[in-house]
């Protein structure tokens, strides 16, 4: 899953890269206000795999004394800075660089034909890192649908790049189109307004990922299937009387924290108690491979009742 998250960022980071120059390159050359928004989509997305693979790059820290569950949550932390930036940087120039092309300093697009070449282009970069991510995203998310699969999925940095790519290319064809209006009919606001709705759609992005990665952050329990087979597994040992809880949390793509509350039978010895314990913890982890700790609790079934 590692591999696979860093080849998407990867992937879309010298994609992005290459755009963006390429578009700054065309407004500085023509004036067009939704090319430099398009300039700044692709610096912002540009800047944002650079953060996911500094994300990435911390997680795989080791645990220490302030971090004993490691730093997996690193990666969860800069998803939600990514949604962060792209709100404030990408979707607040773009919109403000609207506002000052269509309301107050309206200009013609000068040689539109460079334009038109760079979105080409463009459109074909994206296009090929949005596949590419779209295909991952498709391999890692099983039986789920994609709404289901953003939803509950773990690993962030594949739905941010797939996210990012389908902006920018929804993007591109706006500002192509702000662009052919202002060149055809004369009516150099288009350009601007195309500018304005460039903004939005990053802002809609931004408050997608924003709440999508919110819950990682904060610590979503692991999914259905691991809980209740976690479940299944404690309530066949040999000496448990009744599961109580079984608490998840993930405290990064790969790593699973499961506490669990059992009420024991009362006559297993102390000795036998802590085999079954110890076969608990081994079967949990062999079962579920990111489970990678696991702490029980003994409790009475009656001591939780308030």
């Amino acid at each position: 899953m590692a591999g696979s998250s860093k080849k998407v960022v990867f992937a879309a980071l010298a994609g992005n890269l290459l755009i963006c120059i390429t578009k700054f390159a065309a407004a500085a050359v023509t004036g067009s206000s939704a090319m430099f928004s398009e300039g700044i989509h692709s610096m912002v997305d540009t800047g944002n795999q650079v953060l996911l693979l500094h994300g990435m790059h911390q997680a795989r820290k080791p645990p220490d004394d302030r971090f004993p569950f490691g730093h997996g949550k690193e990666i969860y932390f800069w998803s939600f800075a990514v949604a962060i930036l792209v709100f404030a940087v990408g979707a607040g120039v773009s919109t403000y660089e609207g506002i000052i092309h269509t309301f107050l300093h309206p200009r013609p697009v000068e040689r539109p034909m460079v334009n038109y070449v760079v979105l080409g282009l463009a459109l074909i970069l994206e296009g090929l890192s949005w596949f590419f991510a779209l295909t991952e995203f498709t391999r890692t998310k099983g039986k789920w649908n994609y709404i289901e699969a953003v939803h509950r999925g773990k690993d962030p940095t594949i739905f941010v790049v797939l996210f990012e790519d389908s902006a920018a290319l929804l993007g591109i064809v706006v500002a192509f189109f702000g662009v052919l209006l202002s060149h055809l009919t004369g009516i150099d606001e288009f350009d601007g307004i195309a500018s304005i709705i460039i903004g939005l759609i990053l802002g809609g992005t931004a408050v997608w990922l924003a709440y999508e990665t919110k819950g990682l952050l904060i610590g979503e329990s692991a999914n259905e299937k691991v809980v209740n087979g976690i479940r299944e597994i404690v309530a066949a040992a040999a000496g448990v009387d009744h599961v109580n809880e079984v608490l998840t949390m993930h405290m990064g793509p790969d790593f699973i924290l499961v506490n669990i509350s059992i009420d024991f039978r009362d006559d297993i010895p102390a000795g036998d108690l802590e085999v079954v314990i110890a076969k608990l913890d081994r079967q949990i982890k062999q079962s579920f491979a990111n489970v990678k700790r696991v702490f029980v609790e003994a409790e009475a079934r009656r001591a939780l009742k308030p």
